[in-house]
């Protein structure tokens, strides 16, 4: 029988599968997940400067004769303009012949700039559609504008702020679990940290190996992995085969594996969860953390 039933005082397997799959959070969502604001005021005050410059081109009749005068006098400012088109590279590659498969490419951080190239950093502006912008006063502040892109562009860290925020969660629990019962703990842990802070011994699988937490409680280590999945897909499926794998290599070693993970997304996808549950001996959600599954375990 798994080592939870007894612990959770469940009558077999099938009841405690059913108890973690049918209290499942749909969100987690906290305050600081929609915009990392201190990443994206770091970026913009990078060119603020720079921008500020070219605001001087808002509303300039003859707009690309006067932004070739403008970067001609201040090329300083040419290596803002990628952020103005929610560019990150340092240069761009233009397809200008499709026939023969011909390139442009306009660099934005040169050291310098011969007059040819600044006629070539102002075709960008006025071929990508940015100059028009500008021209028709459609845009009134730069720097407002720039710190608009940014928004935007860190939308793309949510994934990854997602993932931080159930760490954050599953550690309350920990660290409230190991200061009540006297254990020690440490998060994004190591075989090197683990040797260095409790002179124990884990032979990883690969030298990058980070585990979410680690346990120590008196010489037995436990390793806690844990995420969250609001939507469905292949991952969920290539977590669960891998966490399998996980379990049973840290098992050889006298090491406990937790798996804590949470979601609505394994509502559709249960199959692999199961093939889990039927091979391990700990998996757990928020729900029960809340109910102190974790004290009941050490």
């Amino acid at each position: 029988m798994n080592k939870l039933c007894s612990l959770l005082n469940l009558p077999d397997e099938n009841t405690l599968f059913e108890k973690i799959t049918r209290s499942f959070k749909e969100k987690i969502t906290k305050w600081d997940y929609f915009v990392n604001w201190e990443k994206v005021i770091v970026n913009v005050m990078m060119f603020e400067k720079e921008l500020n410059i070219l605001n001087y081109l808002i509303g300039k009749p003859n707009l690309d004769q006067a932004a070739f005068e403008l970067l001609r006098e201040y090329p300083e400012t040419i290596k803002a303009i990628p952020t103005l088109l929610a560019v990150r590279e340092r240069d761009v590659d233009i397809l200008i012949d499709n026939k023969e498969f011909r390139y442009k490419n306009i660099d934005f951080f040169q050291p310098y700039y011969t007059d040819n190239e600044i006629r070539g950093v102002v075709e960008f502006i006025m071929k990508t559609g940015f100059g028009s912008l500008i021209e028709n006063k459609q845009v009134k502040n730069l720097v407002d504008y720039a710190t608009g892109v940014e928004v935007g562009l860190d939308s793309n860290g949510r994934k990854n702020r997602g993932g931080t925020l159930m760490e954050s969660l599953v550690e309350v629990f920990v660290a409230e679990t190991c200061e009540k019962l006297k254990l020690q703990y440490m998060s994004q842990a190591t075989s090197k940290r683990i040797k260095e802070k409790w002179n124990l011994e884990v032979e990883v699988d690969k030298s990058s190996r980070q585990l979410d937490f680690a346990i120590n409680n008196k010489g037995n280590l436990f390793f806690i992995e844990c995420n969250f999945y609001g939507g469905g897909g292949s991952k969920l499926k290539s977590t669960a085969t891998e966490y399998i794998e996980m379990n049973r290599y840290w098992n050889k070693q006298g090491i406990e594996f937790i798996w804590i993970t949470d979601g609505a997304g394994w509502k559709s996808t249960l199959k692999p969860l199961r093939e889990y549950f039927d091979k391990a001996d700990y998996l757990m959600n928020l729900e029960m953390l809340k109910e102190g599954a974790l004290q009941k375990l050490f």
